[in-house]
């Protein structure tokens, strides 16, 4: 008895409109092609993160999986030229009285060539020792002609401090000492396509946000930020940053899955600009919206206001303010104790209500 099971997806010339498109037979998705006057059908689903490909595109015979760009022939199913392991299943076609038929009994199998998982996509364990801390300067510069930022010193003298005084274990991260790309926007494809960890780093090997992945999930406690004001809002580094920390943020509203647990956030903000109120909402937002919990008086902060453009005037200021640097300190001290409270609990995490969440669906079903 033949196991073959033939549908009939239509007329041939409306498909022929597009060379590439997705059909759905109940609920199984098909990548369907006509190029150079033959038609073609392999599984509609990427090998990588379930992308859909019959609404890629076409590189010569390849189809081009929207989300990340892994790439399967048209005819074979089988990956690009080097990658050939990795294959989705085919369907025969044919056309009989001028209609597309299909079989759904795969041609062929899928195949996924194994890839080492990801550093960062371990388990999330903190490891035994004393509490850790990590600080992030995302102040730019022309790194061949460094200048004095306030916001750095400050950070600088936390860290210091921290290290000399409250016995934990300290790394300071610059941005700008770092070449990462921008987010260039997977999770508007799709949520799905913002993966952990984030796509970029899985697919660049260059790129070295890596470093703050690293920190903040895996190793640090305790993250102190410090960012300079620039017209009313942080720094641009910043910014590029948490852009690429959305691949954290979805875990949590998507796959609901916090990966910040226990984690303590607080910040430097200086600069000649007021505005600073502004600057750590958005700061206290974003790492709140991560799990992070933040001690009394998260943030220490600097400004000479708006009409005061003579900066080396507040350069010296804070160069000179016993004020400023004890106020870096006391913050991490804030911080580093209440890291210790959080450590010395309970272990686990209970899971949070998704009732009024971030992407949690109420009155509309959620369409995967």
């Amino acid at each position: 008895m033949s196991d073959e099971k033939w549908v009939n997806l239509g007329a041939i010339e409306p498909l022929k409109a597009q060379s590439l498109q997705e059909i759905m037979v109940g609920k199984i998705k098909l990548a369907v092609t006509f190029l150079n006057g033959s038609f073609n059908a392999v599984s509609g689903v990427c090998n990588h993160v379930g992308g859909p490909l019959g609404k890629g595109r076409l590189d010569g015979e390849y189809i081009v999986c929207p989300w990340h760009n892994w790439k399967f022939h048209c005819r074979t199913g089988l990956g690009e030229p080097g990658y050939e392991e990795d294959a989705v299943p085919r369907h025969d076609t044919k056309i009989v009285n001028g209609d597309l038929w299909v079989n759904m009994k795969p041609a062929s199998k899928r195949m996924r060539k194994p890839h080492a998982p990801h550093p960062l996509a371990r388990k999330v364990e903190r490891n035994d020792g004393p509490v850790r801390l990590v600080g992030i300067s995302t102040t730019a510069m022309d790194a061949a002609n460094p200048r004095y930022s306030t916001s750095d010193a400050l950070l600088e003298y936390a860290i210091q401090h921290a290290k000399d005084h409250l016995g934990i274990e300290t790394r300071l991260i610059r941005l700008n000492d770092l070449k990462f790309r921008h987010c260039e926007g997977y999770y508007s494809k799709s949520s799905h396509a913002c993966t952990w960890p984030c796509s970029i780093t899985q697919m660049d090997r260059t790129d070295q946000l890596d470093q703050v992945y690293e920190a903040l999930v895996h190793w640090a406690d305790v993250f102190i930020v410090s960012t300079p004001i620039r017209w009313g809002s942080a720094g641009s580094l910043y910014y590029k940053m948490i852009e690429r920390m959305n691949s954290i943020q979805n875990q949590i509203t998507i796959a609901n899955r916090v990966l910040l647990h226990r984690k303590v956030a607080a910040f430097i903000i200086t600069g000649g600009q007021d505005n600073i109120q502004a600057v750590a909402g958005q700061m206290l937002g974003f790492f709140s919206e991560l799990g992070c919990h933040m001690p009394p008086f998260p943030y220490i902060a600097h400004s000479r206001g708006w009409s005061a453009e003579d900066m080396e005037r507040n350069v010296q200021y804070v160069m000179d303010s016993t004020e400023l640097r004890d106020g870096a300190a006391d913050l991490v001290g804030r911080a580093v104790e209440l890291a210790r409270t959080l450590l010395a609990g309970e272990h686990g995490q209970a899971r949070t209500t998704r009732g009024g969440r971030k992407a949690h669906q109420l009155d509309v079903k959620a369409q995967i």
